[in-house]
């Protein structure tokens, strides 16, 4: 009797020790694994991003007079900018100080400033501002905008419906690159497009990668019913282009061939009437314009320029805009004869571009 209690307890005790075993291992491992559950770092990152680059985020008041000499009233809009130097100098859109008599700047500390327009450039949307410096700034540091990608976290801070929202943040992702939009004066340029909410009053802001570093100048969204989310940037490279100009000449000095873009001959239309060349880019050359001078006629065909292919009008804007001023350049176009494509002659006229 008594061997079968020893049995009895023995299995008792074993059992015991195994659950006690188990459990002690279940445990351990549960408590292992819940620091992976929530990932701190990724939520921490734009935080950071935030609090480094909202100093350089300003507001900018744009205060116009309007009305005659009897009845004038003094109207006030808002928008964004960002210190790029400890000169004080400021990048924005041009459309936020556009037709400004008076303005001003709102720094991250509160404080008031005086702003001197620098420079403007229309066809690109960006201005250049400066106040004057009697602290220390927090200018933004540029980033490299050919290294972005689509899907790559951005975010971007403003100041939407004014400084009351003062540097706003948001986080989006890179919806997108080499996005085609128009300026009001007709010249396309590409864009970096984002879902991060840019709002009115971001315009002039910055969308920033996760370094911190600058990615574009936020510069308009699509407000339209239905579409939600679609935000676009000027690239920073671009920027950096712009502003370098501006700052040594007040504007933007840009080579200038002379024509108007009638249309664009696609590889259909080059295949049905047998044209030398897949596409290209009809023209008109504007009176006493290079091109005009060079000889240059209405509807001519552009298909090169120093042997690059042309296949739209874009591409025709930038191959011109990438030579300088006093540069000659050889077109080589399609020419009609009795105004049949079937017949168009293949010409190389050389034009010495001048400043724009």
């Amino acid at each position: 009797m008594k061997e079968v209690g020893v049995k009895i307890w023995l299995v008792f005790a074993g059992c015991f020790c195994t659950g006690l075993l188990l459990f002690t291992l279940l445990y351990t491992g549960l408590g292992n694994s819940q620091p992976t559950v929530v990932p701190q770092q990724a939520e921490g990152s734009i935080s950071e991003v935030a609090a480094a680059v909202s100093p350089s985020i300003v507001g900018i008041n744009n205060f116009q007079q309007q009305g005659d000499v009897y009845d004038q009233i003094s109207v006030e809009s808002t928008g964004s900018g960002v210190i790029i130097d400890s000169e004080g100098h400021i990048v924005t859109n041009n459309h936020v100080i556009k037709g400004a008599d008076r303005i001003t700047v709102t720094l991250a500390d509160g404080n008031e400033k005086e702003a001197q327009l620098i420079g403007a450039d229309p066809q690109t949307d960006l201005a250049l501002i400066k106040i004057q410096v009697d602290g220390k700034l927090s200018p933004i540091i540029f980033g490299d905008s050919e290294q972005l990608v689509v899907g790559q976290q951005v975010v971007a801070i403003g100041n939407p419906l004014g400084l009351r929202f003062a540097r706003s943040v948001t986080a989006g992702i890179v919806s997108g690159l080499n996005r085609l939009l128009a300026t009001e004066e007709g010249s396309a340029f590409r864009l970096i497009q984002t879902d991060a909410a840019i709002n009115p009053g971001n315009s002039g802001g910055a969308l920033v990668n996760l370094d911190g570093r600058l990615m574009g100048i936020n510069t308009v969204k699509i407000v339209e019913a239905g579409f939600e989310g679609m935000g676009f940037s000027i690239p920073s490279n671009q920027v950096q282009k712009v502003i370098d100009q501006l700052k040594r000449h007040g504007k933007v000095i840009r080579p200038f061939l002379g024509i108007r873009i009638l249309g664009e001959i696609n590889g259909e239309q080059a295949r049905h009437f047998s044209l030398p060349s897949r596409s290209g880019v009809v023209v008109e050359p504007v009176a006493k314009s290079p091109a005009a001078k060079a000889g240059i006629k209405s509807y001519d065909i552009i298909i090169s320029i120093d042997n690059e292919d042309v296949a739209t009008g874009l591409e025709l804007q930038e191959k011109i805009a990438n030579r300088k001023v006093g540069q000659s350049i050889e077109v080589k176009l399609l020419r009609l004869v009795g105004g049949d494509l079937s017949q168009a002659q293949v010409i190389t006229v050389p034009v010495v571009l001048q400043e724009g």
